[in-house]
């Protein structure tokens, strides 16, 4: 075990979290400092995935849950590293995500994660819980760690039961393969509908060490602010307390997968967890705020908000992503609450799938929102075309409006010209290709 690995044992000790954060429950204090810090100096994107940081192994294998495909993953740290979990808001939760939520209020350390995809394991009842369980065990035995090391998380269909013996076993055969070229494999195998497999990495200074920190996700549909179905696991060799990541993951979490929509639906079995091993040999990070601090809470926004901008790019039936910036409100949390509504309109996202300059329902989705605001001083930018006015002002060519919703990338933005708030959505287009991905979705 390196000097960092002891370093991040010794701050896990001392930790006092569990590291289970509810989305849009009471957050733990941030320095405001970080809030506006990208993009991080120094900072190089890496090939590869949830492997890249020293002492992570992963492999994706096939195991039954699916007829062909991948569908078993298990992310291994090689020494104890400190964790923090975002789970889904959704008062109906799937047996893994109970299972997790238990995980993390005993330990403040663990070694894995495993993941099937294809089965949700969701209002399973007494028998889910079993088999989530059985993943549990079935992972520590194979790894030979201990029962309260592993976090496990499923994804998939509702109300079916996991065929639990063909993923046990598999387990058995994954643990076989683990490698620290395994993260495309583990990426693969977490998918359902994606259209593509959703990795990333990079690296950064932290007190003159060279950081790495990688991560992998899926989701495609059921996606809405405050989680979605969505998953998402980041690995980084940084040494950080469990109190320190929580808060990280709390931050960047808000600012990245509690910003992004699909189709406005929040799933049973949404997580994000990250795991910090301290093989990097970077000094520990101990408190919120300082210099050390801002560079990796820095990289993991950045890491979040470039998995969640892959998912909304991968939206089902999506053939636009969309970016909503909200400027001028009277605080950040009046940005979010407009560019949230906006984001989730029905109405302004089949708007866009036709290339209509429908600028009335964007300006409506900001009046049901809740926030205080002046209908007259907003003004509404398709790209760098102005659409309306200050007063309500319109005079825009069609066409030039045309142009720029006919591109496969467009940005909407709002000004409300009523204070210095500001917040960014992403969200895609709903097609009808939407439509007939989810009416035969379980057949």
């Amino acid at each position: 075990m390196n000097s960092g690995t002891e370093r991040t044992s010794k701050n896990i000790r001392e930790g006092k979290a569990t590291g289970v954060i509810a989305p849009g429950g009471e957050q733990p204090h941030h320095d405001t400092a970080v809030t506006d810090i990208l993009p991080l100096p120094g900072l190089k994107e890496l090939p590869g995935g949830i492997t890249a940081p020293k002492g992570f192994r992963a492999a994706g294998i096939h195991c039954g849950v699916k007829k062909s495909k991948k569908d078993l993953c298990l992310v291994v740290s090689d020494e104890p590293a400190s964790a923090a979990v975002v789970l889904t808001t959704n008062r109906v939760q799937a047996a893994p995500v109970v299972v997790t939520r238990v995980q993390m209020e005993r330990s403040h350390t663990f070694r894995a994660i495993v993941v099937n995809s294809g089965n949700a394991n969701a209002c399973t009842g007494d028998r889910g819980m079993k088999d989530a369980w059985a993943m549990v065990g079935a992972t520590a035995s194979a790894l030979n760690v201990g029962p309260g090391e592993v976090l496990v998380s499923s994804t998939g269909v509702i109300g079916q039961f996991l065929p639990i013996t063909a993923i046990t076993d598999g387990i058995k055969r994954a643990a076989t393969v683990l490698s620290p070229e395994g993260g495309g494999s583990a990426a693969e195998a977490i998918i359902t509908t994606d259209t593509f497999v959703k990795e990333h990495a990079l690296e950064f200074d932290c007190d003159g060490v060279r950081v790495t920190m990688g991560g992998m996700a899926k989701g495609s549909g059921m996606i809405a602010p405050n989680m979605a179905t969505m998953l998402a696991f980041v690995t980084t060799d940084a040494a950080v307390s469990p109190a320190v990541l929580r808060s990280a993951l709390s931050r960047a979490a808000d600012r990245s997968f509690n910003r992004i929509s699909v189709d406005g639906d929040t799933s049973t079995n949404d997580m994000v967890a990250v795991l910090a091993n301290g093989e990097s040999g970077a000094q520990p990070l101990t408190q919120v705020g300082g210099p050390h601090y801002k560079a990796f809470y820095a990289a993991l926004e950045q890491m979040l908000v470039t998995l969640s901008k892959m998912i909304v790019k991968d939206g089902e039936g999506a053939t636009k992503f969309i970016e909503i910036n909200v400027t001028g409100a009277a605080d950040e949390a009046s940005a979010v609450r407009a560019a949230r509504a906006i984001a989730n309109s029905n109405l302004v996202k089949t708007a866009i799938h036709g290339e209509d300059a429908n600028w009335g329902r964007i300006l409506a989705a900001v009046g049901y929102s809740g926030i205080d605001f002046d209908p007259a001083k907003v003004e509404i930018f398709f790209g760098g075309v102005p659409i309306l006015r200050r007063n309500y002002t319109i005079d825009f060519s069609e066409e030039e409006a045309k142009k720029v919703l006919s591109r496969k990338e467009i940005t909407i933005t709002v000004s409300l010209q009523q204070g210095e708030g500001s917040a960014s959505f992403w969200t895609c287009d709903l097609s009808k290709a939407y439509v007939d991905i989810n009416a035969n979705y379980r057949t």
